[in-house]
């Protein structure tokens, strides 16, 4: 025997199509204020607190690599004091990189690219800037090599443990200098001190090697990419420990 249903669905009225159609506005119009009050916050961060960027050269191995993915704090130096010792990404402050050739890019690839890194989801292009260890602040004498070959900052000796050094070699820097840091500026270095265009090899730039302070994006505090070398990016305090005044 055939079935009826005993309560049949009533058809649908102009209201109930009504708050349907307003409903379904409502949950559009929430998901646009979410996604746009998203971007607001990305930005606001990358702009005002934490940068990304990604390590194109070797001067930095063993303790970064290149390829990595890195993000800077940008509160340093203007809210949090810099430090000794500190990786800190800067921009070039005139003749320490090549000049780059424009290439042209795809539009659609390069917006992608540009709402990527403005959201924080891609890390900066790296060609205008460097990545290096702060040696020395304003005021610091810094010298290499003593009979031992070690750097010395303000006649104090270091222990780098950082270092990658060629095999075999014990010298910390293959050229002698001694240099003192002029106000707002800073002596720096990389890592891999054999194979790293820094302040020693800049004199001639018209900088005279030294960084402007006003220069830096902020310290590199962690390594995020690829996983397998996620760490925290150490600024080895116990290295400068002491060198802040001319021992006795």
């Amino acid at each position: 025997m055939e079935q009826t249903d005993p309560s049949p669905r009533p058809p649908r009225t102009a209201q109930d199509r009504n708050r349907r159609s307003r409903s379904i506005k409502l949950f559009v119009r929430d998901i646009v204020i979410i996604f746009v009050a998203a971007i607001v916050i990305s930005v606001g961060i990358k702009t005002f607190l934490i940068r990304s960027f990604y390590i194109p050269s070797s001067s930095m191995t063993n303790t970064l690599q290149v390829n990595d993915r890195i993000i800077v704090n940008q509160l340093v130096p203007d809210v949090v004091p810099l430090q000794r010792g500190d990786v800190v990404v800067f921009r070039d402050p005139g003749g320490w990189l090549p000049p780059q050739e424009q290439t042209d890019v795809n539009p659609v690839v390069g917006g992608i690219a540009w709402f990527l890194t403005t959201i924080g989801l891609s890390a900066s292009d790296s060609n205008d800037h460097l990545i290096k260890r702060v040696v020395g602040l304003p005021g610091d004498t810094v010298m290499c090599c003593n009979p031992v070959g070690q750097m010395e900052v303000n006649g104090a000796p270091l222990d780098e443990p950082y270092l990658n050094l060629p095999e075999g070699v014990s010298k910390v820097s293959g050229d002698d200098f001694s240099q003192v840091v002029p106000e707002g500026s800073l002596w720096v270095m990389g890592d891999n001190r054999y194979s790293s265009k820094d302040s020693r090899y800049n004199t001639e730039t018209p900088g005279g090697g030294f960084v402007p302070i006003d220069n830096l994006v902020g310290r590199a505090f962690v390594i995020t990419w690829p996983s397998v070398h996620w760490s925290w990016i150490d600024n080895y305090p116990d290295t400068f420990r002491g060198v802040g005044v001319e021992p006795d």
